[in-house]
């Protein structure tokens, strides 16, 4: 959940959790490294996709920061304890559309909401959508410890100098999400060789789509936003990162790094963090920030980044429920009780 409590007040987008995008990752296919696995998380109580909602990967492949490629999931109405999803796939100018546009792919695949899997096959891609377990991993109460979120600040204020804030437990070894996987050959993604990779989410209201949540780097919209410019962020694009945020971006690493104008730039440059996009080259191995896998430690990466590393290690390990097989993410836990 690197991208979650991006809605105000450390809530989730118009207070809805099906709306809260958590986390994007992408890697070569374990089974077949000419493949490429794209994975977006949303929910994390893991009850149901929101019917009004569109969940949406767009792909870059040609380096100017618009969308080349878009996969756009669509779900019915869970009813009597079920739901299916249809993917609409979209090239060139029509993937900039925000509505669900371009070939339909899938037709009303089951959604999992319990333990087995159910894997859809359509051509060249492999698809799944439903509950699993939630590879993220990261120590909350710690982080609640470290961060002053009075008055809106979220994320954004950090104490720093004092004693280590880590509790060494894990938050999330129990925690299920909501999961959308797709795999295709690398070279249907047509970058030579990299791509990046955003994800976002937008719902209905009133006849219009309204962008509710995005998600590209882990862990930047929650750690860089206050309640002032959430809303505002999680509906602008990626082509207008840096002409928009990057002063924002300059301060605050002013406040929670001690970098100077020069320092910070240099570092949001070396990080490639504007656009707020994944990068991926899948010549080379995954591992963050060339895609994303699910052992980096993406929570250690920010914090040292955002405090030019005042920040030690919250020490905590991977977890283990993972699959080598799609769709990669283990069974979801039982209910608790």
């Amino acid at each position: 959940m690197s991208n979650h409590f991006t809605g105000l007040s450390l809530g989730p987008p118009l207070g809805d959790q099906r709306l809260d995008l958590c986390d994007l990752y992408a890697f070569q296919s374990p089974a077949d490294p000419t493949r490429t696995v794209i994975i977006l998380n949303a929910n994390p109580s893991a009850d149901e996709f929101h019917p009004d909602a569109l969940y949406r990967l767009n792909i870059d492949n040609d380096g100017d920061c618009l969308t080349d490629m878009a996969f756009t999931y669509v779900f019915s109405p869970k009813r009597n304890g079920r739901q299916t999803a249809s993917v609409f796939l979209a090239k060139g100018q029509e993937s900039r559309s925000v509505e669900a546009v371009g070939t339909k792919i899938i037709a009303d695949a089951e959604v999992s909401l319990g333990a087995t899997p159910n894997i859809v096959k359509s051509g060249i891609y492999t698809f799944f959508a439903g509950s699993r377990s939630d590879a993220f991993f990261f120590d909350y109460d710690g982080i609640k410890n470290l961060f002053d979120t009075r008055g809106g600040r979220n994320f954004t204020a950090p104490h720093l100098g004092g004693k280590s804030p880590w509790t060494g437990k894990d938050s999330n070894t129990e925690a299920n999400v909501l999961s959308t996987a797709i795999e295709m050959p690398t070279a249907a993604l047509g970058g030579k060789p990299a791509i990046r990779i955003w994800g976002r989410c937008s719902v209905r209201r009133d006849g219009k789509l309204v962008h509710v949540d995005r998600a590209g780097h882990p862990s930047v919209s929650s750690f860089f936003n206050t309640d002032d410019t959430k809303e505002e962020y999680n509906a602008s694009e990626p082509v207008n990162d840096r002409t928009r945020w990057l002063e924002m971006f300059i301060h605050l690493m002013g406040h929670t790094g001690n970098y100077t104008r020069e320092e910070a730039i240099a570092a949001i440059d070396a990080h490639a963090l504007l656009p707020d996009m994944l990068s991926f080259d899948p010549s080379r191995p995954a591992q963050y920030p060339n895609g994303r896998v699910f052992t980096d430690d993406v929570i250690n990466h920010r914090l040292s980044f955002l405090s030019k590393g005042d920040i030690p290690p919250d020490g905590l390990k991977p977890h283990d429920d993972v699959l080598a097989v799609f769709p990669y993410l283990g069974p979801p836990h039982p209910p608790a009780g």
